[in-house]
């Protein structure tokens, strides 16, 4: 059995060595063997470990999800769905573009050949464009968002630990952000549903049900409403779909 060191497991997966003591100390991945002299050993599952681990952050998940995910009874059945997921989001892309590159290859032509331009090939680059100009759009403004209210927030909590400032503007202004946080929440979740690792529905939890569940935009802890299952579940695009 092939053993490892940090250092080898930190250059096989392209991360650093302190990612790998970090990921022992969460919880994340522990060695398999410690030496005499506290040296940390690993076997080959502890590097498909890291290397799912190095995946799973690639596609947006937090270490905490990582580690709740793959600490619960389904966790294969959520990755599976998780990469599923991903792997339709970048057929997307690639259709998306694919489209782009015969439109435009179109329209070379028929300008060479002083052609009249098909109208479907204007409005298919059209569309592309504005769905992706839509999804940046609302990207920009909720990043915006965040970071206009950031601002006060620091300012507040600055005044609050190292001036004279009482703590009820604090906890005012605090109070006044929770509507929103709600709003936010709200128009992030508005678009989306969940697939349940347990039965493979797909379903839109009441709005109330997300906001009070933990998880990340990738995976929540629901209550699927087609099977009743508790897990993680994953999320999925619907735009303006009917389930």
């Amino acid at each position: 059995m092939s053993k490892y060191t940090t250092g080898d497991m930190a250059k096989l997966c392209n991360v650093s060595v302190r990612t790998v003591q970090f990921y022992d100390t969460k919880g994340i991945l522990h060695p398999s063997e410690l030496t005499e002299g506290g040296r940390r050993l690993y076997t080959n599952s502890d590097l498909t470990q890291l290397q799912l681990i190095c995946t799973l952050k690639t596609i947006g998940l937090s270490l905490d999800s990582i580690k709740g995910i793959l600490g619960s009874d389904s966790s294969t059945k959520v990755l599976s769905l998780l990469l599923d997921e991903h792997v339709k989001q970048l057929d997307n892309e690639i259709a998306q573009r694919q489209n782009q590159l015969a439109a435009i290859a179109a329209i070379k032509e028929n300008l060479r050949d002083k052609a009249t331009i098909p109208v479907n090939s204007i409005v298919g680059i059209e569309r592309v464009m504005k769905n992706n100009k839509m999804v940046r759009k609302r990207l920009r403004k909720l990043i915006v968002v965040a970071g206009i209210l950031s601002i006060p927030t620091y300012t507040l909590l600055a005044l609050w630990i190292f001036g004279n400032l009482p703590w009820w503007p604090f906890m005012l202004y605090f109070v006044g952000m929770i509507p929103v946080g709600i709003l936010l929440a709200y128009i992030h979740f508005k678009d989306a549903a969940f697939i349940c690792a347990e039965c493979n529905a797909t379903f839109k939890p009441p709005f109330g049900m997300v906001l009070r569940t933990s998880g990340t935009p990738k995976a929540r802890w629901l209550t699927c409403t087609a099977c009743g299952h508790a897990g993680y579940c994953v999320e999925t695009y619907v735009g303006d779909e009917t389930l």
